[in-house]
């Protein structure tokens, strides 16, 4: 037997769905007006489907899907690149956005993508056949970037991200190394961005691209210096 699980998605109009997910390189193989606005998008072997809700909220969606790829960093730059052809800019921010790619603590590399319904699509690859959570770090700025990327990415709580990183970055007695600030720093201007803190946002970033880091450091947060690059654009 074979079987094909397909999500149903809510929004508020159907066209400026549509519109984004043509910029990702997907196309419509269907579309309905009456008795109820419905469409079908496929790209691959991804399909998804949408209903229009004249009273949804796309702010305060729910609404989410998990998409499972062994190419994860080429559809991230392929929806990449596409929305900036069709936005002018990658949005980032509000809806609807594209998020960074990171390395999970359960197994898997993804990024989020939340259209302008406020359907949050979470793309992934896994990278361990263990998809269970890991422990939280016992040291205190890796145990504050584990959970603050949990809620950040996982949980979409950007208001408790902030506190996280807000409180570890102001203790005295202890003090991150130039990676760990660097990665509390991008993570804080991006759940800030997403919270409409302008200030605090530009704060972080012009803080995180101060950091000094050294060839081999660089390398090991190139996600975190791109996301860096994105949100100072």
């Amino acid at each position: 037997m074979a079987e094909k699980t397909i999500p149903i998605l809510p929004c508020r109009t159907i066209q400026s769905v549509l519109d984004f997910y043509t910029a990702l390189g997907f196309e419509v193989t269907y579309q309905q007006t009456s008795p109820n606005p419905y469409a079908v998008v496929e790209r691959g072997e991804i399909e998804l489907q949408f209903f229009g809700l004249k009273r949804y909220e796309p702010t305060e969606s729910y609404s989410t899907c998990y998409v499972l790829t062994d190419d994860v960093d080429g559809l991230h730059e392929s929806f990449r690149t596409g929305l900036k052809a069709a936005y002018g800019k990658i949005p980032t921010r509000g809806l609807p956005r594209i998020g960074a790619l990171k390395n999970m603590s359960y197994g898997v590399r993804q990024f989020l993508v939340t259209d302008p319904g406020g359907n949050c699509v979470r793309i992934g690859q896994r990278t361990s056949e263990d998809q269970h959570h890991r422990p939280a770090p016992k040291e205190t700025f890796a145990r504050a970037l584990h959970h603050a990327s949990l809620l950040a990415d996982s949980k979409e709580d950007p208001a408790a991200a902030a506190k996280v990183i807000d409180r570890v970055l102001c203790l005295e007695d202890e003090r991150p190394t130039p990676v760990q600030r660097l990665r509390l720093l991008v993570l804080r201007a991006d759940v800030a961005g997403r919270l409409g803190d302008v200030e605090t946002a530009t704060s972080a970033l012009s803080e995180a691209a101060a950091v000094q880091l050294g060839a081999q450091e660089r390398e090991s947060v190139q996600d975190d210096l791109e996301r860096l690059a994105e949100l100072r654009a």
